[in-house]
């Protein structure tokens, strides 16, 4: 590589793992060309990767304008949408690409995914086109020395861990099996540990059972054996540990779509979930029989009846605790408060009450405190009846004292908190979660 060759220079920093230095030799090489496809979208990679999201959306959306028949921009490109939620973005996308090269997997995967999330019976020929002889890949490697060979089990329709914040693409050189299509009966590729990233049990169950015929094959350590995900559904998980002392969890029935306006038995108000899906998505709170209706409208042929919780305090706000369990040791992850009965972080009231901040602040900081002994002990139960390496779970606190238990199971996301400075109390939770993590990955 010579001074002569910045495009070369660019891609020597990012391997290296020298994201800053990288940036600007991107930026070096578009000042004298800004339509150059390959600065573009590997400046938009670099990007995503490094969690710039805008920025790298502007790089792709770049590649796309001045390379609109290149189906590596815009399959990037509908990637990102996809993730942000713009399903008619991706689809555009997807389809582009396709226009240009009919036979490029990643636009029929990405494809695969939006029309599933549509509900669309079309998807299944793409997922066909898409991972039929693509079922394993091969992830940049980004350390100045050897990595350490990590064997990453993923479902393809979704359901997985995200294990970006993690596994450290600087110390591990990562092979991804999509599992539910590749063969059980071939040899694995090199490795020296597995992370079984498939987390959905309700979502994934055939992904689960290939990556268990895959494992077979293999002495390594595993994380998050699939056999032991496979028993942490909604309705197993309300049973099982619905029996830890301490814990409450609600009845949860199991209705044919087509059943669900004549079930007898019902309790009023109830909750109506689609089995397979996190944040908040296809999740109804139904106050009485008329409600029910909202069943048509959910994917698949069956349905959740949820008994609801009621978890409000005496301010009339829920509060919903995270807890994360790694390597069977418990740690705080966050707390949100809510008016809502559906809490989620992103959607509670945290940014705009400082209040609620500060009591977060107290459970990150004294957990124990917080919850007192027996919630403690029921989360320490929870933990060893689950036996994963990896999980979490979301609960409120019942007046006794007890947990009242929403979900726990494998696919709790950890990303760090957002930059600003208002969330910087929360960032030595965080990094204690991520640095146990690691610790975990190191000693397998």
């Amino acid at each position: 590589m010579t001074d002569d060759d910045p495009l070369a220079r660019a891609r020597a920093f990012a391997a290296r793992g020298e994201d800053e230095q990288a940036k600007h030799a991107y930026v070096y090489v578009l000042r004298f060309d800004p339509t150059h496809f390959a600065a573009l979208n590997e400046l938009g990679a670099l990007a995503a990767a490094s969690g710039h999201r805008s920025a790298a959306r502007t790089a792709w959306q770049q590649a796309v304008l001045h390379h609109p028949g290149n189906p590596l921009g815009r399959v990037n490109l509908g990637t990102l949408l996809l993730e942000d939620g713009d399903l008619t973005g991706a689809t555009t996308q997807f389809q582009a690409a396709l226009a240009a090269d009919p036979a490029f997997p990643e636009a029929h995967q990405g494809l695969a995914r939006v029309l599933t999330e549509l509900g669309d019976p079309a998807a299944e020929d793409h997922w066909r086109q898409g991972f039929t002889g693509h079922a394993v890949v091969t992830k940049p490697y980004r350390g100045s020395g050897p990595g350490v060979p990590l064997l990453l089990l993923v479902s393809a329709r979704g359901g997985n861990i995200p294990v970006r914040h993690w596994i450290n693409d600087r110390t591990f050189a990562v092979t991804a099996i999509h599992a539910g299509y590749a063969d059980p009966a071939g040899p694995l590729p090199p490795h020296a540990l597995v992370v079984n990233a498939i987390g959905d049990a309700d979502r994934c169950g055939a992904a689960l059972d290939r990556a268990e015929a895959l494992l077979r094959h293999t002495t390594a350590p595993v994380i998050n054996p699939p056999a032991r995900v496979r028993v942490t559904g909604r309705v197993q998980n309300a049973k099982r540990l619905g029996m830890v002392p301490g814990v409450v969890t609600p009845r949860i029935d199991v209705l044919a779509q087509a059943d669900v306006m004549a079930a007898p038995d019902l309790r009023f108000p109830l909750l109506l979930r689609a089995p397979g899906f996190h944040t908040g998505q296809h999740f109804h709170y139904v106050a009485d029989r008329a409600g029910l209706a909202a069943a048509a409208a959910m994917p698949g042929d069956q349905v959740l009846a949820i008994q609801y919780l009621d978890a409000r305090g005496a301010d009339d706000m829920v509060r919903k605790y995270r807890v994360m369990f790694i390597d069977g040791v418990v740690y705080p992850w966050h707390l949100a408060v809510s008016a809502d009965w559906k809490v989620h972080y992103v959607t509670a009231d945290m940014a705009t009450n400082a209040g609620f901040r500060a009591e977060e602040a107290r459970f990150l900081t004294d957990m124990a405190g917080v919850l007192g002994e027996p919630a403690m002990a029921a989360l320490a139960g929870i933990a060893a009846t689950l036996g994963l390496d990896y999980a979490g779970a979301d609960f409120a606190l019942a007046p006794d004292g007890s947990v009242l238990l929403f979900e726990a199971n494998a696919t709790m996301v950890v990303a760090p908190p957002d930059p600003d400075p208002m969330w910087d109390y929360r960032r030595p939770a965080a990094d204690a979660v991520l640095a146990a993590v690691r610790r975990m990955l190191s000693r397998r």
